[in-house]
């Protein structure tokens, strides 16, 4: 028989009761972790989302509470009204917070009961994800979920105040709006109202944001809600959150300095200590250094090993001679077996136009000189696997070379960044082997939240890294157009913007991306406020001045009413917790996530709907035979 919870009212969390409590009542009220029975005495570990207290009940002191001891079960809802005591000295819990007293029961009220779910919150690891996302309701009480999401909020919290005191509002966007190009697919919402009409839900607030600076609200934010149906990956959802912000009158330098600074409140909100200003490298010198303009920079970088070969044994090797010749190499990975080199293969993106080499023993016997350079040129060690990447000059692939002498071209960055993906690939591959990002693990099982004033130093084990000089385009192969590499309200550097329509590939972006770890954070640009030069980006992108007017008429209409010049960034907020938690993908930082698949496993969606609902959308749903 179930009891009512009634008058009662808790007076402690769980994980808060320390030996200074010794002698108090209190009422506590959670779930049973766990139960054991040695007769006349029952130990129950009540839980909570602050953590574990230890209840006795004694059948001399509470013969009923022992009773209903004898019923419950691990996850029950329970209230234990009782006396804090100190434990005996043998019986002290050092791995515990609250390992020195327990609670002598003098009551126990049984809430609810629970079924037996497939897995136990006191589970330290659950292998099935699916099972874990099924049953959320049940993974979320276990206490590295609970941790991560505490850690969630003192994050967010940390972030809001830093934005506040440095002068910024917080002002929310709309959800639902019209549909723009932004780089992925919107989610399209029907109008009941309007027939054959959609709303969009946003991929970012980036036209309202930027028509806050053209109302003179000159500093704004937003913790938002930003939507994009794209495929999943381990960093990716469906939908996620990010921290917004927009300033007016900026120079790029300001808007480092305001991310800079919140980003280390929003470090330090976790313990961790993030040495700023950060670093800045250039796109180019990132793609020729990592092959990749989010590197990670805890492993070494790309290596140009051109000089080690002869223009002949480039030509023996079938490798382009124009294009860059790099190595990379991954410490302590040793020498593959064929099998294994093999099974590395899929790795490799063959679409870039680029070969790789990854059989040094058979090099060795053709290039004995050659292998010795590239060794001394990585400074490889014995036990580190190099790989050379290059041009293969039998996969001709469509791009276009910059005229700006100095700029990688678009063949050069497909050879590096084959080059880079393949480093990113192998280094999660050989993760145990190289155990480089063991640092990053270390320092946030070493941080402590609630430890003020003591800090982990991050500098060895976060890397944040600002990209700059982006290309303004970006050549798409299935099209053979120039297509914008950001949304097409980035602005152009103002010496390149000669070059809009003649020379697409050499127009440079003042845009920036703030990489960290291998994940990209944040990505940000100084904006277009004149309706001139907007104009003109529309024209080298193909949008006539009719489409241009459709998509984003009202938006063209405000650049005419006094736009100050202003600029802005949006990071990741999930991508941070997810640092910071040492977590291996966002469904560990979002509360209610997707599959890979883009279903939501707990709540069954998405699901069909019903004919009606339909009707009243005015839609009509084709299925394929």
């Amino acid at each position: 028989m179930l009891d009512f919870l009634g008058k009662l009212e808790r007076t402690h969390y769980c994980g808060d009761l320390r030996a200074a409590h010794a002698g108090q009542q209190v009422v506590l009220m959670g779930w049973v972790n766990r139960r054991r029975d040695h007769g006349n005495l029952i130990f129950l570990d009540l839980r909570d989302r602050s953590g574990i207290a230890q209840v006795v009940l004694d059948k001399e002191l509470t013969p009923e509470g022992h009773a209903k001891g004898e019923q419950v079960r691990p996850e029950y809802v329970v209230a234990a009204v009782g006396r804090v005591r100190l434990r005996s000295k043998d019986a002290i819990n050092p791995k515990m917070p609250t390992g020195e007293v327990e609670i002598e029961a003098t009551e126990l009220r049984v809430l609810n009961d629970a079924r037996l779910a497939p897995f136990s919150p006191a589970e330290e690891a659950i292998q099935n994800e699916e099972v874990r996302l099924k049953y959320r309701y049940v993974d979320l009480r276990r206490v590295e979920m609970q941790r991560n999401f505490w850690l969630r909020h003192e994050i967010t919290r940390a972030i809001r105040e830093s934005l506040s005191g440095q002068g910024f509002l917080e002002i929310e966007t709309p959800m639902l709006n019209k549909s723009t190009p932004e780089g992925a697919r919107d989610f399209l919402v029907p109008s009941r109202v309007h027939a054959g009409h959609f709303y969009a839900l946003p991929q970012s607030p980036q036209m309202f944001k930027q028509i806050l600076m053209m109302s003179g609200f000159d500093r704004y934010f937003q913790i938002a809600r930003c939507f994009r149906d794209e495929d999943q990956r381990a960093d990716r959802q469906l939908e996620f959150t990010q921290v917004d912000l927009e300033m007016s009158f900026p120079r790029r330098e300001n808007v480092f300095e305001v991310v800079e600074k919140f980003c280390a409140t929003g470090f330090a909100a976790a313990g961790v200590a993030l040495p700023i200003p950060f670093p800045r490298i250039t796109y180019d010198d990132a793609m020729r250094q990592y092959g990749s303009d989010k590197p990670d920079l805890r492993l070494p970088g790309l290596t140009d090993v051109r000089t080690a070969f002869t223009d002949e044994a480039l030509a023996t090797l079938q490798i382009d001679a124009a294009l860059p010749v790099v190595a990379l190499r991954i410490p302590n990975v040793g020498e593959l077996s064929r099998k294994e080199r093999e099974e590395n293969r899929p790795l490799f993106d063959q679409k870039k136009g680029a070969k790789f080499i990854d059989d040094f023993k058979r090099l060795v016997k053709s290039f004995p000189e050659a292998v010795g350079k590239i060794r001394e040129l990585t400074g490889a060690a014995d036990a580190d696997f190099v790989i050379v990447v290059a041009g293969d000059p039998a996969h001709h692939i469509k791009a276009s070379d910059t005229k700006f002498e100095g700029r990688l071209s678009e063949r050069e960055i497909n050879v590096y960044s084959a080059a880079g993906n393949f480093r990113t690939e192998l280094a999660k591959k050989y993760a145990d082997r190289h155990g480089a990002f063991r640092v990053t693990e270390e320092a946030v099982g070493n941080a402590d939240p609630r430890s003020v004033g003591t800090m982990v130093d991050g500098g060895p084990a976060f890397h944040p890294i600002w990209i700059v000089d982006f290309p303004m385009f970006e050549y798409e192969l299935s099209t053979g157009k120039w297509v914008p590499a950001h949304h097409p309200f980035t602005a152009p550097y103002e010496a390149d913007m000669a070059n809009l329509v003649s020379d697409p590939a050499s127009v440079r972006a003042d845009c920036y991306d703030l990489a960290m770890n291998g994940l990209e954070l944040g990505s940000g640009s100084i904006r277009i406020h004149r309706k001139d030069v907007q104009q003109q980006i529309f024209a080298s992108l193909g949008i006539s001045d009719e489409d241009a007017r459709k998509r984003f008429g009202f938006f063209l209409d405000a650049l005419e009413y006094g736009t100050p010049p202003h600029g802005g960034i949006a990071l990741g907020l999930d991508r941070i917790v997810m640092l910071l938690a040492a977590a291996p993908s966002l469904r560990e930082v979002i509360a209610f996530p997707k599959t890979a698949k883009a279903i939501d496993l707990m709540a069954d969606a998405p699901t069909t709907v019903t004919e009606q609902q339909l009707r009243e959308l005015h839609i009509r749903v084709m299925t394929k035979s």
